[in-house]
């Protein structure tokens, strides 16, 4: 059961923030890999410190949302995430003004640790107002934001990177963090507030401040659902950070004709994950994203395999590698949330993005030493990322059939369903407690 009553209006304008929310921080994470040229050639980078400078991201969030799951449900949701974003936006700006690689290196960390918490809650949103059965269109509108950054944003970047000399690849942070302020006027009055989740912390009571990450990590099905996590992202940013230096180095692929290649691949997606997100509703979430993750092995194979072809080929198959490897998530992800249990959601999600971050993080920096640069300049192994994460995704779709969803009962297309009973300790909330009235949003 979700915690908060909404109008059709009321959930359309939350989707919307949610997914403009989502969009400046994949946008902000996305556009490190299509920058590798430009940020390799004014810093000397070699693969591995690139791979270094993209996982700092994904491993400064997967830390401080460890840090977070005890806290974040003892927090009104709509101020924990305007604050979040707030912080998140000045990070962001701060990537722009960097001098150099280390400082570069701190301010993404920054704003990694602020992105992690902030997407984590992006989902718990979702968990909290979206009953099951939409929940995995509400995941797939959210998800669009990827296809949408990949659309507009990464294209629109890359040109004023490429065109505006005085920022050169400063600029798409500047366009980042700006857009982020702008959209946190609009979510001041379109997210509705939903009250603490769990009392506050009493003084002094270190074991009732770590509660809640306690009874998320004594749920079995909790693990079951991070272990699947883990191997999705594994199977993704194996492969991700390493696609524009390879075509651009290995294949022929021309640095100006990387936003046209994003641009397509991102128009098709827009479309798609909003497609999966109702076919999961319909055929069950696990059902369909074993479709999508033995569909999207072709795509990886080809891709980490490609040699000097044609433009067209390039494009095409970059296209179906976005559509079939993002269009995963929507079920996915869909799939976890449900997972969580309702009254540490908050908790459960903020290590659901630690260990999304942490196994991105982690194959960015082992794809790093596993892709050597060679001395004409082109890339070697890289068709090794691709079997490893072939590897990575057949696991994935081993597990997906043992993440069982809390709240599905009666749904149709949902997959068994689990008890929600659990031992009510000094750290929960009696049934009483828990509730927490229906509240509107802000018109």
């Amino acid at each position: 059961m979700t915690a908060v009553s909404l109008t059709a209006r009321q959930e359309s304008r939350l989707l919307g923030t949610l997914a403009g929310i989502q969009f400046t921080h994949i946008l902000d994470f996305m556009i490190m890999m299509p920058l590798a040229p430009m940020l390799s050639r004014a810093f000397g980078l070699s693969p591995a410190q690139f791979g270094l400078l993209v996982s700092i991201y994904t491993l400064a969030a997967a830390v401080t949302a460890v840090l977070a799951a005890s806290a974040v449900d003892r927090f009104d949701r709509r101020k924990l995430v305007l604050a979040l974003y707030a912080a998140f936006s000045l990070a962001t700006a701060a990537c722009a003004l960097a001098p150099g690689y280390w400082t570069l290196m701190i301010a993404r960390a920054a704003a990694g640790a602020f992105g992690g918490v902030l997407g984590a809650m992006v989902q718990t949103y979702i968990g909290d107002t979206i009953p099951y059965e939409r929940r995995g269109r509400a995941t797939g509108i959210v998800m669009a934001a990827f296809s949408l950054s990949t659309v507009v944003g990464v294209p629109l970047g890359l040109f004023l990177a490429s065109h505006v000399p005085a920022l050169g690849w400063r600029a798409p942070f500047i366009f980042a963090a700006v857009l982020g302020g702008g959209l946190w006027l609009f979510a001041r009055s379109t997210l509705p507030s939903i009250p603490a989740r769990v009392g506050p912390m009493r003084q002094g009571g270190v074991a009732d401040s770590l509660a809640p990450m306690r009874d998320v990590l004594s749920d079995p099905n909790h693990w079951r659902a991070y272990a699947f996590i883990a191997l999705m992202m594994f199977a993704s940013f194996t492969v991700i950070p390493f696609i524009t230096l390879y075509l651009t180095s290995n294949v022929g692929f021309s640095e100006k004709l990387l936003p046209l290649m994003y641009l397509i691949g991102g128009a098709g997606t827009f479309f798609t994950s909003r497609w999966f997100g109702k076919l999961a509703d319909q055929y069950g979430k696990a059902r369909v994203y074993r479709w999508l993750a033995v569909a999207a092995m072709l795509p990886i194979l080809l891709l980490t395999h490609l040699p000097p072809v044609p433009v067209w080929a390039v494009v095409g198959v970059a296209a179906l590698f976005f559509i079939l490897v993002s269009g995963r998530f929507a079920p996915g992800m869909a799939m976890v949330t449900s997972a969580g249990q309702p009254r540490v959601r908050g908790a459960f999600m903020s290590l659901n993005t630690a260990v999304q971050n942490a196994a991105s993080g982690t194959a960015a920096f082992v794809a790093g030493l596993i892709v050597t640069k060679q001395a004409d300049g082109t890339l070697a192994h890289y068709n090794v990322v691709g079997y490893v994460a072939v590897a990575a995704g057949v696991l994935s779709i081993w597990l997906a059939g043992r993440v069982k969803p809390v709240d599905a009962a009666g749904q149709p297309g949902a997959e068994p369903v689990r008890s929600e009973a659990a031992p009510v300790t000094a750290a929960t909330p009696t049934p009483a407690a828990a509730q927490v009235a229906p509240v509107r949003a802000a018109e």
